[in-house]
């Protein structure tokens, strides 16, 4: 290789670790001061860099974001919806979901406290994604109930309640159920408001 080859190469490796070492500071950051309280600077002193170095690497908010987000989901895989809908039965395909959920809400638990602490603080392309992920989520679950107007619309309020993260935290952090009796928990919860005797 030529000297020249080899100084760009070196360059390129460089770049990509300083690139790395930025991202994974912000994700340490948002972990534990959380993303409101996290600046460019505390970025730039944990990665050993520069304010302008990180601005060079990401010029908005919305880009670090998104490369925090996509670096934390590398080692903490979100549940895939698209396993719960090959489950035709309502209770069983709630049941799976909310055992996925649970884990990865306990897994993830102080990072995904302070990003809904912090939810204002996040950019709007970010929360807007996180909404959309949650509607998706939601219809899969609702969509085998045999539910019609005021039901229907109550057992979806039952259901988004069910698998939210403030749930399983109140439930399982707070109050000190295993995952497995908070996921029993809201299957009665969700089954009394299904109950085809309810108005």
């Amino acid at each position: 290789m030529t000297s020249r080859g080899y100084r760009m190469r070196r360059r390129a490796e460089n770049v990509t670790a300083t690139h790395l070492r930025i991202v994974e500071a912000t994700v340490a950051l948002h972990g534990t001061v959380g993303p409101a309280a996290t600046t460019v600077s505390a970025i730039a002193e944990a990665a050993g860099v520069t304010r302008l170095t990180v601005y060079r690497h990401f010029p908005d908010e919305e880009a670090l974001f998104a490369a925090c987000t996509a670096h934390w989901a590398s080692g903490l895989p979100l549940p895939d919806p698209a396993g719960w809908a090959a489950e035709p039965d309502p209770t069983a395909r709630l049941r799976l979901a909310l055992g996925e959920l649970f884990r990865f809400y306990r897994a993830g638990e102080p990072m995904l406290a302070n990003a809904q602490r912090d939810r204002d603080a996040l950019p709007e392309r970010i929360r807007a994604g996180a909404a959309a992920a949650e509607e998706h989520r939601l219809g899969l679950l609702l969509g085998p109930f045999r539910a019609r107007g005021s039901r229907r619309r109550r057992l979806r309020a039952t259901i988004a309640h069910a698998t939210s993260f403030a749930t399983w935290r109140s439930l399982c952090h707070e109050y000190g159920l295993r995952d497995e009796e908070a996921v029993d928990l809201m299957i009665a919860l969700v089954s009394a408001s299904a109950s085809p005797g309810r108005p």
